[in-house]
Order: C-alpha cells, then sequence, then structure tokens
C-alpha cells in the first residue's frame, strides 16, 4: 500500500523490527526492510530511510548506502506498474531492445527512468536478472516474465491498464512466467531461475551482485 506521505506506518515499523531475529547479523535486514519500506510508500524516502535505520538500530548512512547502491530500490517516484527490462548480452542478442522498445510505446513512456503521464508505467533498463535461459525476459510485480514477445508485452500492458490504479500482484501468473524465489525453487514444479539478486548499479567499481550474466 503507498502512503504518498513519506513516512511508514507503524504497521511496517513493525514488521521491520522483527527483521533481526531472522538473521544471524542485524545488517543482512537491511534490504528486506527496504523492500517493505519500498513496498508501502512504492520509493524510498529520506524519512523512510531513517525510519529503516532507527528501527534496525543502524547508522542512517549505512541504510542510505544500501538503498543508493542498488537499482531495484527507487529513490524517486516510479509508476504503480514498474518493469526491470534486462538488455545484457543474452537477453540482447534474443531482442530485448525491440522488447524494450515495444514495452516504451505500449505504456506510453518515452525513455527509461521516465512515468508515464497517467502514472500507471515506468521502464527500467537493467543489466542482469539472473535468467539467462528465459532470455528475452523482464521483471515485474515479483516475478519474471520470459521468453517476451511483442503479444506478451501488449497482454501485460493491457491487463495493467485495466487494474488501473492497483497493482497487479493478486492473479496467479499467466503462463509465460516463473515467480521470482524468495527462498527457494518453485514449488509448483516449475523450473525457477536462480534466486534474483540486484541488478548492478551502473557504475566503474565492482558490485555486489551475485551473478552478472543474462
Amino acid at each position: 500500500m503507498r502512503q504518498g506521505a513519506g513516512a511508514l506506518s507503524e504497521q511496517a515499523l513493525a514488521e521491520i523490527r522483527a527483521l533481526p531475529a531472522r538473521f544471524p547479523e542485524i545488517r543482512s535486514a537491511v534490504m528486506p526492510a527496504l523492500d517493505l519500506a519500498q513496498e508501502e510508500l512504492g520509493y524510498l524516502t529520506p524519512a523512510a530511510m531513517a525510519q529503516v535505520a532507527g528501527a534496525l538500530d543502524l547508522d542512517p548512512g549505512y541504510v542510505e548506502g544500501v538503498a543508493t547502491f542498488y537499482t531495484l530500490f527507487h529513490l524517486q517516484p516510479v509508476g504503480r506498474h514498474h518493469f526491470y527490462v534486462c538488455t545484457n548480452l543474452s537477453c540482447a542478442l534474443r531482442g530485448a531492445h525491440d522488447i524494450s522498445s515495444h514495452l516504451l510505446a505500449q505504456t506510453g513512456v518515452s525513455r527509461f527512468g521516465e512515468v508515464s503521464q497517467d502514472g500507471l508505467f515506468s521502464v527500467e533498463e537493467v543489466e542482469c536478472l539472473g535468467a539467462c535461459e528465459y532470455a528475452p525476459m523482464l521483471r515485474y510485480q515479483h516475478a519474471y516474465q520470459y521468453d517476451l514477445t511483442p503479444a506478451k508485452i501488449d497482454a501485460l500492458v493491457q491487463a495493467a491498464r485495466r487494474e488501473g490504479a492497483q497493482p497487479a500482484a493478486v492473479a496467479p501468473p499467466p503462463s509465460g512466467t516463473v515467480p521470482v524465489p524468495m527462498v527457494g525453487p518453485s514449488e509448483q514444479g516449475t523450473p525457477a531461475p536462480p534466486q534474483v539478486a540486484r541488478p548492478r548499479r551502473r557504475r566503474s567499481a565492482g558490485t555486489r551482485q551475485e551473478k552478472s550474466h543474462g
């Protein structure tokens, strides 16, 4: 749920305070905590990052550093339906750039990082989602959409438009979808890609991404 005010609800803070008990090191709880904050607000505000730091009893600078390092964390508003499109080598060789252009056109977004005028859509180019065997692919609503075609893109966008301002996260995943695994392989027996490492930040220094292919 998006609060829109920039600060986290007490319910979200309670969930964040409960996270350290699940990890051997408290800093391991920072990324899940930021995920919870972004899920509620839509993006990470300075106030929310400060609240995360306070809830975990960590230095605010460290929490902000994690948030700014990974591109799956957003410091500016994004569309209610946000697409992460892989354009790394495997996906590029299988038409990712054409898929990206088609997605931009269908959502009314003129370039990566822009939000459509109706506030529904935004599209982000990422270097790798660790699922080269599914190329071309993208991540949307916590699930992989793979073996993409213009027709599949059209179906995704049309479904999002039908739902209007509500995120498309309730319906069962359609054919051609791989849920992003949180802790292990798909329980439905569907071949699942490896656990997602956050896309690399585009900078000259190396990143902490677990996998960098695809």
